[in-house]
């Protein structure tokens, strides 16, 4: 969409994990066409250094993990030398996290587009339900509208320029 003018990014426009605390521009072109789509993923990999950049210089220094005992898994040196390390070791693989009750949408920027998720719960360690939406079978439906009059040697072009996943497209 943003090859052809299109200006939508999930991340500006409804930020998540913080991405409403970094600079980055969302790639446009107006053109619609393969190279057009070329030149706004070449773009976004560029964008997308700026962000990894601006994560690292706002990295500080010492542990970059949670430091709570209920959603992590204790220290390897801490679980021959503590039984109650040990069985909290073995409870948090074996039985999971408790995940409340209740149903969640929420979709994330990847590089190939929108992608979401489903998860639904019974207040179980597992879902009770989960459903991936994945960009491809999205991106494939446009395949007919812009191949029209095109010859089929520019199919190959054109499907690497849409860039689908053929596996999420049989979902």
């Amino acid at each position: 969409m943003r090859a052809s003018g299109v200006d939508y990014d999930i991340r500006k426009a409804i930020p998540y994990t913080g991405y409403e605390n970094y600079e980055f521009d969302v790639p446009i072109a107006k053109e619609g066409d393969v190279f057009a789509r070329y030149e706004v993923r070449v773009q976004e990999m560029r964008e997308s250094l700026k962000i990894i950049q601006q994560g690292l210089d706002r990295l500080e220094e010492g542990p970059v993990i949670a430091d709570d005992g209920k959603y992590i898994p204790p220290k390897r040196s801490k679980i021959g030398t503590s039984m109650e390390a040990l069985i909290h070791h073995f409870k948090y693989w074996t039985e999971g996290i408790s995940i409340p009750k209740g149903s969640v949408y929420s979709v994330v920027e990847s590089p190939r587009g929108e992608l979401g998720v489903y998860l639904e719960s019974d207040g179980g360690t597992k879902p009770y339900r989960i459903h991936w939406r994945t960009p491809s079978f999205s991106n494939l439906q446009i395949l007919s509208w812009i191949s029209d009059d095109h010859y089929v040697a520019d199919l190959v072009a054109i499907i690497g320029s849409i860039d689908i996943v053929l596996g999420d497209t049989d979902r």
